[in-house]
């Protein structure tokens, strides 16, 4: 276990400090290249693992790809401008719409999407109404929680769903079946419990007719009407994939593309720039990342993690759940969900209890909001802030965190019970 065990935490160290600009996805390749000529995984492993991993890593790729056209004609920053004014000046319904309209957008275009999309129209809007560092600092901590705790409705909705639901044969229905009413609760929880922790922060009454009409910021009103029947048309294509058993990626990835492509002809976006500025990095993390995992699993962290799973069925099916939620939390938030989901994937199917997969992903979801480097979505979210000029610390961050998350990832997981 020594070997592998320190291959990861040499190979996290360097994805997470990514020192000199050290790109993720090169940092997790070359942990891959070391366990693989050390011995500790074998070439049918690196095969094995990139079947696991190729179509939810594509399926993300299509879904930012997605986020992004659809941010170039101005879809999100119209859809940011509609919550704001829905609030009618009142700052803690403001606060409840954001966090609405986070949970929305975590939903449809993954927690990373909300991250790298949502968060910069957000901090210009909240700045744009002159709102003190305390309230601009209570909304963007808020709409960077629920950008995860709200990432558990659909398979599409975060990395970590569609590699478990990939790795258990679970549908896209199935999975929307099982997930609705703790994702439901999740969002309610978030909301009241953030509230709870920033109503002094937040003001009372807000200027919101300084604001923009929302139609303004649409760059491209034919393109944004599309959009909308677009959406409405990948949505039911997941489901018919579901029917018969079509990878993911085929929906996110293909219909990403097509509707680049419609919006080029509308010289709406420019596709190649698109293409460009995706997160392609993201498909060398997750085989990378996942062949070092794969290295523990050889060395007997799975096996390890399945005795302590079944340690807890001795005392019920409650605490078995609830205790699975909270182990995937609490070693998400130290070593990071990707690997924390993948290690537990492969711990859960050895004690043949494969309905822990859904509280497993809770936890890998709620679980990283406590540390910074809990999730990748939370490192994009801090390097986006960062280059607003917005600097969050790690004990400002841990200081909300460790306090907000643990009550709300309880109540998921009750609601999963």
């Amino acid at each position: 276990m020594a070997l592998p065990l320190s291959i990861f935490v040499v190979t996290l160290i360097f994805i997470i400090w990514q020192p000199k600009g050290l790109q993720i996805g090169t940092s997790a390749v070359a942990g891959a290249l070391v366990a693989l000529l050390l011995g500790v995984v074998s070439v049918s492993d690196v095969v094995e693992v990139t079947s696991i991993v190729w179509d939810a890593t594509l399926a993300f790729i299509g879904i930012i790809l997605l986020s992004m056209a659809l941010d170039e004609i101005g879809f999100f920053e119209w859809a940011a401008i509609k919550m704001t004014k829905l609030s009618l000046g009142s700052g803690h319904l403001m606060f409840v719409n954001i966090l609405l309209l986070g949970a929305l957008v975590a939903a449809f275009f993954a927690n990373d999407g909300a991250a790298l999309i949502l968060t910069p129209i957000v901090l210009a809007k909240m700045r744009y109404l002159k709102m003190d560092p305390k309230a601009i600092f209570a909304f963007l901590m808020a709409g960077g929680f629920i950008g995860d705790s709200a990432s558990n409705p659909l398979v599409i909705s975060n990395l970590t769903n569609i590699v478990t639901a990939g790795y258990f044969d679970i549908g896209f229905f199935e999975y929307l079946k099982e997930m609705f009413w703790p994702n439901l609760l999740s969002i309610a929880a978030s909301i009241a419990v953030l509230w709870l922790f920033f109503r002094k922060a937040i003001p009372k009454r807000v200027d919101i007719e300084s604001l923009p009409e929302a139609k303004s910021v649409i760059k491209n009103e034919k393109m944004f009407k599309i959009s909308w029947w677009f959406l409405g048309a990948l949505l039911a294509g997941y489901f018919i994939g579901d029917a018969f058993d079509l990878p993911v990626s085929l929906f996110a990835l293909g219909g990403a593309l097509l509707f680049l492509w419609i919006a080029s002809k509308h010289r709406a976006v420019k596709p190649i720039m698109t293409i460009k500025t995706a997160p392609w990095q993201v498909v060398w993390f997750s085989i990378g990342l996942y062949v070092v995992v794969f290295g523990l699993k050889n060395g007997g962290l799975t096996d390890e993690i399945a005795h302590w799973l079944l340690y807890m069925k001795s005392y019920g099916s409650e605490a078995y759940v609830i205790g699975t939620g909270f182990l995937s939390a609490i070693l998400s938030s130290v070593m990071n969900n990707m690997p924390t989901v993948m290690v537990m994937d492969i711990a859960i199917e050895k004690t043949g209890d494969t309905f822990l997969a859904y509280a497993n992903i809770i936890g890998c979801n709620l679980g990283p909001k406590m540390t910074p480097i809990g999730s990748l979505a939370t490192l994009l979210w801090l390097h986006v802030l960062a280059k607003k000029g917005v600097k969050i610390g790690w004990g400002e961050y841990m200081r909300v965190g460790l306090i907000v998350t643990p009550p709300v990832l309880l109540v998921a997981l009750l609601g999963l019970i």
